[in-house]
């Protein structure tokens, strides 16, 4: 016999029944609906009116100390127009009426177009406990309220942008906020509304506020964002506004280490050599030159009167006016030689012909006896020579 199985019976065991088995399959249903992929959003490019923390249209008034950390402008309207910030810390420039405050007001609207014609995923009017990715919203009413908190994820992606399309009103209960998680940036959040803006007593609020006509915020309500609003007025109690920036993400690889490079090892100048002068050259005197016997010029005398005579036999005149003395030369002054070429023997020069004696006489350069004398042995060796040749052939 098969026995059945009363399903019923077991679920009841386990404490579950078919209403709760509904309400789970209805929230992974719901569940899957939300991680649906969301419509694509783009920044809104903001251009001059992003150095601003409170732009009006109307008027901008304040009660109690609310701190601004960015410019305050209004336009058309001009101071007159801007009340109470005798107790408002400014951290900025205030421009009134100007035409800084004009350009703002222009690039606010091209900013708000840019925002509402972005295609829109539809979620449900209560923000409050939904965690949304990155992407444009908007809802069916045209309107969003926010009551809680409100988590925006950005996955890992500092640039992701959301923005939020509504053709009324947006509403902060007390007490509110909006939530960043995984690398969201405040400054990716927008917030586009078709008339006014309510933020609730306290809420921490986070995005750019971008009005038709006028923005207020409760005691104590703070934004890290902007409050700008086209056409109507800003209204603060005791709050605190900061404008905020996006930063460029760029990842920097770290930096390989740099191969360490040994110091070349120092190297000690060599002196340069102080030059030494060369000593000059001692000039070695020129040695007296004798006149040589062939200029030495004897002149005959008369035997028997003693007056020269010429080479002819004619004697010579000795009847006219008598010569002066004739004055002896100044002795030359020593020319410098050159000196003998290095390795060349020096071979002293003998005098040819006579030579002066000293005593008037000339000495004749060689004696016929002393050459006979000095040929004597030359001879006397070839007779001796030829002697023993006889004998011995």
């Amino acid at each position: 016999m098969v026995r059945t199985r009363d399903t019923a019976h077991d679920i009841g065991r386990f404490g579950a029944t078919p209403w709760s088995l509904s309400l789970a399959v209805v929230a992974v249903v719901a569940g899957l609906v939300l991680a649906r992929p969301a419509a694509a959003a783009t920044a809104v490019n903001l251009g001059t009116a992003g150095s601003y923390a409170v732009l009006a249209g109307s008027a901008i008034t304040n009660t109690g100390p609310t701190t601004i950390n960015g410019d305050v402008g209004i336009h058309p309207n001009g101071e007159s127009s801007v009340t109470g910030f005798d107790t408002v810390t400014l951290n900025g420039q205030p421009h009134y009426g100007d035409a800084a405050a004009g350009t703002a007001k222009n690039d606010l609207t091209t900013a708000y177009d840019s925002a509402a014609g972005q295609p829109a995923t539809q979620v449900v009017t209560e923000l409050g406990g939904q965690n949304l990715i990155g992407g444009a919203y908007d809802s069916a009413d045209g309107t969003f309220q926010l009551t809680g908190a409100l988590t925006l994820n950005a996955q890992g992606d500092p640039n992701t942008v959301w923005i939020f399309q509504m053709d009324t009103t947006l509403t902060t209960a007390s007490a509110s906020s909006v939530n960043l998680v995984n690398g969201a940036d405040a400054c990716n959040v927008y917030w586009q509304v078709g008339s006014s803006a309510t933020l609730g007593t306290s809420t921490a609020f986070v995005g750019n506020i971008l009005a038709m006509q006028s923005i207020t915020l409760a005691n104590k309500a703070t934004i890290r964002g902007r409050a700008l609003a086209r056409a109507g007025a800003v209204t603060m109690d005791t709050n605190t506004l900061s404008r905020t920036f996006c930063q460029t993400q760029v990842v920097t690889p770290s930096p390989s280490p740099s191969p360490t490079t040994s110091p070349s090892p120092s190297t000690s100048p060599t002196p340069s050599p102080t030059p030494v002068p060369s000593p000059s050259p001692v000039v070695s005197p020129d040695p007296v030159v004798s006149p040589s016997p062939s200029e030495v010029v004897t002149v005959p005398l008369d035997g028997t009167t003693g007056t020269p005579t010429d080479t002819t036999g004619t004697p010579t005149d000795t009847t006219g006016t008598p010569e002066a003395p004739a004055t002896p030369d100044e002795p030359e002054a020593p020319v410098a030689a050159a000196p003998p070429a290095s390795g060349t023997p020096q071979v002293p020069l003998v005098p040819s012909g006579p030579v002066p004696a000293g005593d008037g006489s000339t000495a004749g350069g060689g004696d016929g006896r002393a050459t006979g004398v000095l040929l004597l042995p030359f001879f006397a060796g070839l007779v001796l020579y030829g002697t023993w040749r006889r004998r011995n052939a």
